[in-house]
């Protein structure tokens, strides 16, 4: 049944792409719009399985396809998983409309024509030489062996022969390609699983390389494997966005107006993407303002599984994994330096994954207890490999240790934006701009740290005194603002709630950025995201795991 076959070899495809995830990720010559393209397709492909493979025993076409519809929506990453999960959407539709139990020639035809139908649709401006190129030639492939009724499994070995075909043509179709010397990656992940899928179909490992087909695919694959050398390129003057960003969305509305949506996404950066049926969408845009996005869209519904990529962070990462396999094999390394970079430090795991998700280059371990060196702060720059570089302390404490650092630095030009928090970092971050001077950035994002009004939750140590007077005993939880002692209480929960409020009569907000320290769990975490949004229903809610120890809560507000 097509059920049971579809049930069997999804699984076995989508593990041979995850096994050439890396392989597909250093085709990726833009450098990664939204990440790696091989990384993405596999997580993707990998919440369909899940999906499926939560299925009851029995589960029909029907079924299958709305767990891969669900499954692919909600997984999707990056542009290329999001165009994968409308490929796979559309082709599983395809099936389910399928009349026999058994699928013929016709059937994958015409599922296939319905996932070229459905994809296309999802891309406003589909581009030649990539995954949607594969698609449609492997779709007009199959209606030509339709319309000469050519037995299922000749036919099927005849699409990978196309597919790995038209992957071969993506460097004559996309100049950028052929200039690196690489054909698409998103295409020849399609391609990958394509195969791997037929592969399980007709039983044989899965392993490309035991593939063997009926017609001569050596050529199409030999031409793909010599394409795959790719070198550094570090100059790649791409999109003038920096932030790949994608989240889940729930409308509020059966009004909710698609095209509007995608319109505004247009204004304000470009690669929109906006799939799904209402109420649930993915979206997915590049941008300089992913704040602005997100929360145009609060207005619009719910906003979940947000995504914030920094595009030239993770170009810069996969230049360095190249510029490794380049040194382990000899090749001599002389790339430049880039020319702006960032040191910030940070008291938590969560924290530091933010700050390089935001652009940050280094990354140094400390906070209040843990001050960093001058040394380890001049070490860090040197590993940022820029000409010019910005210093985020992060805190009052370790300011002098970051200016003594810059001064010491020879060959580089340094400066500190003198960041006391590391919520104050990632406003300073989104007001970084790349392509600015040092003194123009230092001051962009000097203002836009001093513009965030910070919050902190902690337990007293010793005796001391609030700054109304009223004592504080160890052991107490209190409530700072400004390096104030403003709230004392012996609740986490309440002294948050508290501080918040009166953080807001004072001034009121229109976000919260909260970091759940190591010593909140995630359950109890929850509990106060629920209590604050009872409290204050018309703040916008950012929330993130920060791991930093002794401080159970930080916070925001904007």
């Amino acid at each position: 049944m097509i059920a049971n076959t579809v049930r069997s070899c999804f699984p076995r495809a989508a593990q041979v792409v995850a096994d050439k995830a890396d392989e597909i990720n250093k085709l990726n010559v833009f450098p990664v719009p939204d990440g790696d393209t091989g990384t993405n397709m596999s997580l993707t492909l990998g919440t369909v399985v899940n999906e499926i493979e939560g299925l009851p025993a029995g589960a029909t076409m029907d079924d299958i396809a709305r767990a891969i519809t669900h499954g692919s929506l909600m997984g999707a990453r990056g542009n290329s998983g999001v165009i994968t999960s409308q490929i796979l959407r559309g082709v599983a539709e395809g099936l389910a409309g399928a009349k026999g139990p058994d699928a013929t020639t016709a059937d994958v035809a015409s599922a296939l024509r319905n996932g070229v139908k459905v994809a296309f649709k999802a891309v406003r401006k589909p581009v030649e030489g990539t995954i949607l190129t594969v698609l449609k030639d492997v779709s007009a492939k199959a209606d030509q062996l339709e319309r000469a009724k050519v037995p299922l499994g000749e036919a099927l070995d005849a699409l990978v022969a196309a597919a790995y075909e038209s992957v071969a043509r993506t460097p004559d179709l996309l100049p950028v390609l052929k200039e690196n010397g690489v054909v698409d990656s998103g295409a020849f992940g399609l391609a990958t699983f394509i195969e791997g899928f037929v592969n399980a179909y007709e039983g044989n490992s899965g392993a490309l390389t035991d593939f063997k087909t009926t017609l001569d695919t050596a050529g199409a694959k030999g031409h793909v494997s010599a394409a795959v050398d790719i070198e550094i390129n570090d100059d790649w003057e791409g999109s003038e966005y920096r932030y790949c960003t994608e989240f889940l969305f729930h409308a509020d509305s059966a009004q909710f107006d698609e095209d509007a949506c995608l319109r505004y996404f247009s204004t304000m950066g470009d690669c929109e993407l906006l799939v799904g049926t209402n109420p649930d969408y993915k979206c997915h845009v590049h941008t300089n303002r992913p704040d602005r996005v997100l929360r145009h869209m609060l207005h619009r519904g719910q906003v979940f599984n947000v995504f914030v990529h920094n595009m030239d962070l993770e170009a810069a990462e996969r230049t360095d994994a190249i510029r490794e396999d380049r040194q382990a094999a000899g090749v001599p390394d002389d790339a430049p330096r880039k020319g702006l970079g960032f040191v910030a430090v940070a008291a938590g795991s969560g924290q530091q994954e933010i700050l390089s998700s935001l652009g940050v280059d280094v990354v140094v371990s400390g906070g209040q207890t843990m001050n960093p060196s001058t040394a380890d702060i001049l070490a860090a720059i040197e590993r940022a490999h820029a000409e010019r570089v910005i210093v985020l302390p992060d805190n009052g404490n370790i300011r002098m240790a970051a200016e003594a650092a810059a001064s010491a630095c020879e060959g580089v030009q340094v400066a500190v934006v003198p960041t006391k928090t590391v919520l104050q970092a990632f406003s300073a971050m989104f007001a970084a701009d790349p392509d600015a001077d040092l003194a123009s950035n230092v001051e962009a994002m000097s203002e836009a740290a001093a513009n965030v009004r910070d919050g902190e939750v902690t337990t007293a140590v010793r005796d001391s005194v609030a700054a109304d007077g009223s004592p504080i005993h160890a052991g107490d939880v209190m409530g700072i603002c400004g390096g104030s002692i403003d709230v004392v209480g012996s609740d986490v929960e309440q002294v948050t709630l508290d501080l918040i409020g009166r953080m807001q009569a004072e001034e009121e907000g229109d976000t919260l950025t909260i970091l759940a320290g190591s010593d909140l769990d995630d359950e109890r975490f929850a509990h106060l995201l629920a209590a604050v949004g009872a409290a204050h229903p018309d703040l916008e809610i950012d929330s993130h795991r920060g791991e930093q120890p002794l401080y159970p809560v930080v916070f925001s507000l904007e």
